[in-house]
């Protein structure tokens, strides 16, 4: 064997060595880009997992603010109708006229003359247009007397200087207590269909 003929040898065995390096570097090399490759799509999938999230959450955050908006609303709205009827039951009240209010009017003065004792002076208030019913319907009382005016859509305040007691039984009290007692019962009826 030759010099040349070893290092033919050697060089064929140095070029193979240096392909199974090269084949070997190749190799991992296709490993390393496949695992950043599956790393990056991990990552991607991750990141869009995380966007459809937020997107969703603000989608959720926007869909409930938008309800409790037309909620909020819709409970403003129903306000605003109740104190419209209530103002209409008002305007009724305070518009009632003749046998009807002088009905009215003695029924409430009798249940206030009743909270007194029998020898009681009482002084009798109500609403200014109502003076002169008062004072005919006062004639019927011996102990009671009109003592002047009070802003109330109809009715009577009585008072009593010896018991310090003080009725209220104007429409006005009468109708918050109704009010107060029924009030959902109104809005009931007013709103069955919703």
């Amino acid at each position: 064997m030759s010099l040349q003929t070893v290092v033919e040898d050697i060089r064929d065995e140095a070029r193979a060595r240096a392909q199974e390096i090269s084949d070997e570097a190749d190799e991992r090399a296709e490993e390393i880009i496949a695992d950043a490759e599956a790393d990056a799509e991990q990552i991607h999938e991750e990141r869009e997992a995380e966007v459809e999230r937020t997107i969703e959450q603000e989608r959720e955050q926007r869909l409930s603010s938008a309800k409790l908006e037309a909620k909020q609303a819709r409970l403003n709205a129903r306000r605003d109708i109740l104190e419209d009827v209530r103002g209409d039951v008002e305007d009724a009240l305070a518009a009632l006229e003749g046998d009807r209010r002088e009905e009215l009017t003695r029924a409430l003065l009798d249940a206030a003359v009743d909270e007194f004792e029998d020898s009681d002076e009482l002084s009798v208030y109500g609403r200014a247009s109502d003076q002169s019913l008062l004072e005919d319907v006062l004639d019927d009382y011996d102990s009671a007397t009109y003592a002047g005016e009070r802003d109330c859509l109809g009715g009577v305040v009585v008072e009593s200087s010896e018991s310090r007691v003080r009725v209220n039984n104007t429409f006005d009290s009468i109708l918050e207590d109704v009010w107060e007692d029924n009030l959902k019962a109104i809005s009931d009826r007013l709103f069955e269909d919703q």
